[in-house]
């Protein structure tokens, strides 16, 4: 047995010594993208004498919609790719260097170099992300309660790396400007890179890519790359204009389409058997109420983040607070509340009275409008002429992330018990793309509130309320009908 092979049986409290690689490589990622993400629209739309590129409210949503929908959707061709031709590992490592060159771009400063960092970020996102995932189930190939115990403290450093990245890059960006602020998450995906190349024969033959490939299989890849690259020169050049909220419009109108698509060839061309199609049906309504719900909460860093900026006192005892450290309230929240949600669909269970999927999807979508109900109270004051506190969005936040955990966990389980198993791995590609259009909805809603028209706040804030409450309803109305259609699934 190599010595690459041999440590993987070892133990750390109890885990596989892995895990601490993958938490602490993940912990670092999630650093460096959710601190990023908390300064990303601040930035677009701060104004040129203050560093900003100085966009309107319109383009710089359609903008962070876009980038964030891009994530999840470069997801499925980065699991392709380690699954066809670099490995896991390979994977992991290529991500990490995209996404340290992704953010130095960034902080250099100049419209160009930025919105390719942004393009570049989000390859090395779309090759890490799932498949440190997958190195993680691989530590545990019994499963069983021990798999479940190790995904949940590798979920822990995904809170904590968006919270500390929340917290420490918004206080950068305001103390040394915006590029420092873009330039330390470059450090902290070096120190997740680092420590990865270290210590990465704890995890053995975990995602090591053994097949020998040829050239053609490398095809697809070239072909993508050079069509990214031509468009990326095009635009930088000036030979091509890109219009991101027409852009946005047609991506969320193209993910749409293409899951309708594959839901009815489930239903009518996989040669399904009668419940496992009937399953389908019930998979498609989670999907959809899953983008309506990341439509509402991912205005966090979007339309949120500007309420925070322009209309929240942040003042606290003569220092100003900079608005993007409020991003870091929801990780918070997951740290302190994920176990109790956890212990509760527990102890429904052992009970006999755990809830269906549907019904605590719609749950979840009632604590999201709640929170955008208290938005809409607060908005209230701002048309008055008064800057509120803080502890209205954070308020809204902690009803949102209660929101987020009943359905985000309870949405992967159903779709892994829902899928055909023939179909797992697909239908789990299909699950990143409702995370996808919700996420680039949410750039188009953003988009709906006006700086100039402070009445379109209040309006934005009570539509995404009245369609999550609609949606919840909708989920309620079907518990009857998605429980028959489960087939006795839980």
């Amino acid at each position: 047995m190599s010595a690459a092979d041999a440590p993987p049986h070892r133990e750390l409290f109890g885990q596989p010594r892995g895990l601490a690689t993958l938490f602490l490589t993940e912990m670092w990622e999630r650093f460096s993208y959710y601190g990023m993400r908390a300064i990303l629209i601040l930035y677009v739309v701060a104004a040129v004498r203050d560093g900003g590129f100085g966009l309107d409210d319109h383009v710089a949503s359609a903008i962070y919609g876009l980038y964030i929908a891009a994530t999840y959707v470069f997801a499925l061709f980065g699991g392709w790719m380690a699954d066809r031709l670099l490995g896991a590992q390979r994977a992991v490592i290529g991500g990490g260097i995209l996404i340290m060159i992704g953010n130095a771009l960034l902080a250099v400063g100049r419209a160009p170099t930025f919105f390719l960092g942004l393009l570049v970020i989000v390859l090395g996102v779309g090759l890490l992300k799932p498949n440190i995932s997958v190195m993680v189930g691989e530590l545990y190939p019994e499963g069983g309660a021990r798999r479940d115990a190790g995904f949940s403290i590798f979920y822990v450093g995904i809170s904590v790396g968006a919270l500390l990245g929340s917290l420490l890059v918004p206080l950068t960006a305001a103390r040394f400007g915006w590029r420092w602020g873009f330039a330390l998450p470059v450090i902290g995906m070096l120190f997740g890179l680092t420590q990865f190349l270290l210590t990465r024969r704890s995890l053995g033959a975990r995602g090591r890519n053994t097949l020998e490939r040829s050239w053609r299989a490398w095809l697809p890849v070239g072909v993508l790359v050079g069509a990214v690259a031509g468009i990326a020169v095009l635009a930088l050049t000036g030979a091509l204009s890109i219009d991101p909220v027409a852009l946005a419009t047609a991506a969320s109108w193209a993910i749409g389409l293409f899951a309708l698509l594959y839901f009815v060839y489930l239903i009518a061309f996989a040669g399904l058997t009668a419940a496992e199609r009937r399953r389908v049906y019930v998979m498609a309504a989670l999907f959809a109420a899953y983008a309506i719900f990341f439509a509402g909460f991912e205005q966090g860093g979007a339309s949120l983040n500007l309420f925070a900026e322009r209309y929240t006192d942040r003042h606290i005892l003569g220092w100003e607070m900079p608005a993007g450290v409020l991003q870091g309230a929801t990780a918070f929240y997951t740290i302190l509340v994920a176990p109790a949600f956890a212990a509760l669909w527990l102890a429904l269970g052992k009970r006999g009275r755990d809830l269906t999927p549907s019904a605590k999807f719609a749950a979840g979508l009632v604590l999201l409008a709640a929170g955008y109900l208290v938005l809409y109270a607060a908005s209230g004051y701002v048309l008055a002429g008064v800057k509120v506190l803080p502890t209205w969005l954070l308020g809204a936040y902690f009803l949102q992330e209660c929101g987020d955990l009943c359905l985000s966990p309870v949405g992967l389980s159903s779709m892994t018990k829902l899928a055909p198993p023939r179909f797992a791995g697909q239908v789990m590609g299909v699950w990143f793309l409702a995370l996808a259009l919700g996420n680039n909805m949410a750039g188009q809603l953003s988009g709906e509130y006006d700086a100039h028209d402070l009445h379109s706040l209040p309006a934005l804030f009570l539509k995404i309320a009245l369609g999550a409450l609609a949606a919840a309803a909708v989920m309620a109305l079907l518990i009857p009908a998605m429980k028959r259609l489960m087939g006795g699934v839980r």
